[in-house]
């Protein structure tokens, strides 16, 4: 039978038996995730990131004023949502192991769109959490771009945070301030779509009721063939840390700073160039659609070629020249260059994230070290914003020229960190090749068979 029809492999517990099914069987399976899955997930993600972002849009109408806020608080009360941001999410995202993100996620969801002063804890383990949970689902392979449909949720966000603020705040009201009217809508629409996720998502591909018999083992023989090498395997809490001890992962932990100026100021970047209020949240919009359109583009290449670390120096490049650009010129005397360079920003912001959560995703192919994994990068990754909150310092507004400089900074070390991690992985894998004499890669080796990781000699990196 043709190999391109058809995927045999066999699941650990059951060595003597050998699934077979085509590939017609696989895309039927794989059009029911992405069809019933991945837009609910995509929606909450949206309203986490309306709910997180709308404090910027808020400021550009006064926010900071009417509460009473002077000299630096604002950034210092953007800063402290990052505390319990970074201090939650791997304690958090050990529940979404236990006991599946899709009864965790939800309750989550509920606290962050009602609940203010907690944000910052409801909200960090949603990234992680997301990420492991689709890895339960998809191959490798097909990781990135169903992560990237989900985070351009997140980007596209920014383009309906503008637009939603540029209608709410045409509101007027002599009761309340228009800022208040966002944080009302945009905080109830999460609450009621948190009640339905929490019913319509499955905990898992085999206690899924849309899904046959067959299709819940072939969605297993999927993940056992290329993710995992063990499904719902119980947690281990020393074993799932062990990843730590390699330094691979510390390398990965310091990429994606560019990320948090540009969600946490690109309004603030925009009114710099002096438009109005209204102005200003409804350009955002535009710059904030071409960086989901690169987020897609990027993810689906990276998944259709099985490469990553390329995929991520791309668009960290492309923040950078965007800073480099809005640091060196007069932003008021060229207004069109000021603005291109936020297009920069967003078009190379978004993919990082996404790449770099799938790129250390598929070198962990056990599940309990896939989710603290997962949750201790993206928690130190979002201590990022710490950094960010701090060089976007009041005194130098409008420009944020020591802002800019030290995200570019950071930029630069991110690219030489993922071009220096892809180089070495092509030649640990060359290596690895040579001694055994072979020539495969990580596409060759079923991840049911690499219970001792990287450390296994039929281990290839996912470069």
């Amino acid at each position: 039978m043709d190999v391109d029809l058809e995927r045999k492999t066999s699941s650990p517990d059951h060595d003597s038996e050998i699934l077979e099914f085509t590939r017609d069987e696989e895309l039927q399976l794989l059009r029911k995730f992405d069809f019933l899955i991945l837009p609910p997930l995509a929606f909450m993600y949206l309203c986490n990131a309306l709910d997180k972002g709308n404090v910027g849009n808020a400021k550009t109408a006064g926010w900071a004023t009417d509460i009473h806020l002077e000299g630096d608080q604002y950034y210092l009360l953007v800063m402290i949502f990052y505390v319990p941001f970074c201090l939650f999410g791997t304690p958090l995202s050990l529940f979404v192991k236990r006991f599946s993100a899709a009864r965790v996620l939800p309750i989550m969801m509920i606290g962050f769109g009602s609940i203010r002063f907690f944000l910052g804890i409801f909200e960090s383990p949603m990234l992680p959490a997301v990420v492991y949970y689709l890895s339960t689902y998809y191959k490798r392979d097909e990781l990135a771009s169903r992560v990237g449909l989900f985070y351009a949720a997140a980007s596209i966000a920014g383009a309906f945070s503008g637009l939603i603020a540029y209608g709410v705040f045409h509101i007027q009201n002599s009761k309340y301030y228009s800022w208040q009217f966002l944080f009302w809508i945009e905080g109830a629409g999460t609450v009621v779509f948190a009640t339905f996720a929490w019913f319509w998502l499955p905990r898992t591909p085999a206690t899924w009721s849309f899904l046959s018999a067959r299709q819940k083992e072939i969605a297993r023989s999927r993940i056992l063939a290329d993710s995992s090498v063990v499904i719902d395997e119980a947690v281990d809490i020393k074993d799932a840390f062990r990843p730590f001890k390699d330094i691979l992962y510390w390398i990965w932990m310091l990429i994606r700073v560019p990320l948090a100026s540009v969600n946490n100021f690109l309004p603030q970047i925009i009114a710099s160039l002096d438009y109005s209020t209204v102005k200003t949240n409804l350009y955002t919009v535009a710059p904030n659609v071409a960086g989901t359109v690169a987020l897609l583009l990027l993810t689906f290449s990276s998944d259709y070629f099985r490469e990553r670390s390329i995929h991520i120096c791309i668009p960290l490049a492309t923040t950078i020249v965007g800073f480099i650009i809005l640091g060196s010129i007069d932003t008021l005397a060229h207004l069109h260059v000021a603005y291109f360079a936020c297009f920069l920003l967003t078009m190379g912001a978004f993919a990082p994230s996404v790449l770099v959560a799938t790129w250390y995703s598929n070198n962990t192919n056990q599940e309990s070290r896939r989710a603290v994994v997962a949750a201790v990068m993206v928690a130190f990754a979002n201590s990022a914003g710490l950094i960010s909150t701090n060089v976007f310092r009041a005194q130098d507004e409008p420009k944020y020229v020591p802002a800019l400089a030290t995200s570019a900074a950071f930029g630069g070390l991110c690219l030489i960190l993922v071009a220096g991690t892809g180089i070495w992985m092509r030649w640990e894998n060359a290596r690895r090749n040579r001694v055994q004499g072979v020539n495969i890669t990580s596409a060759d080796v079923d991840t049911s068979i690499l219970t001792e990781g990287p450390a296994s000699p039929s281990f290839r990196y996912m470069y």
